[in-house]
């Protein structure tokens, strides 16, 4: 299998006054295409930041993160933005489901920001949906759906 992320001697160091806070010290990792990997640790311990450098959210003081064929941490903010939107899903622990939307459109929205045409935003949405098992919930509003099945929205959407 393809390495998808490859992290190289990443660091992440906040500062607060003289002091140097390692958010992020020196991790190296790669990541192969299908792989599922677990991150964990106490409070404080950097999982977020990791998190957050991975999806180009934040930029390491040092080292590089490659997604495919792409240094992320050259990018520019302009740049990191367009990459996000076209390669990083998020599934977030909060669905963020727009409450007075249905299924289909919580799932074809982000497509509109992509310039997709509005036929093939809902074709898509609605093999999304299915593919996780909500072809009877497309419908459905937010508030109509178990947390479950909220859930399986949000992730179809990402």
């Amino acid at each position: 299998m393809p390495t998808i992320i490859t992290m190289d001697n990443v660091y992440r160091i906040f500062r607060m006054g003289q002091e140097r806070i390692y958010a992020v010290n020196g991790i190296s990792l790669d990541i192969e295409e299908g792989e599922i990997c677990c991150l964990q640790g106490p409070s404080g311990s950097g999982k977020s930041t990791l998190l957050h450098m991975m999806a180009g959210l934040d930029k390491p003081s040092k080292g590089s993160i490659t997604i495919g064929k792409t240094r992320i941490d050259r990018l520019s903010e302009n740049q990191l933005a367009l990459f996000r939107q076209k390669y990083i899903g998020f599934i977030f622990q909060s669905y963020y489901l727009i409450p007075t939307l249905t299924a289909l459109e919580n799932v074809a929205l982000p497509l509109t920001f992509c310039g997709v045409p509005r036929s093939k935003r809902n074709k898509l949405a609605k093999e999304l949906l299915e593919a996780v098992g909500l072809k009877d919930r497309m419908k459905h509003k937010p508030h109509e759906m178990s947390g479950g099945q909220q859930q399986r929205v949000s992730i179809a959407r990402a």
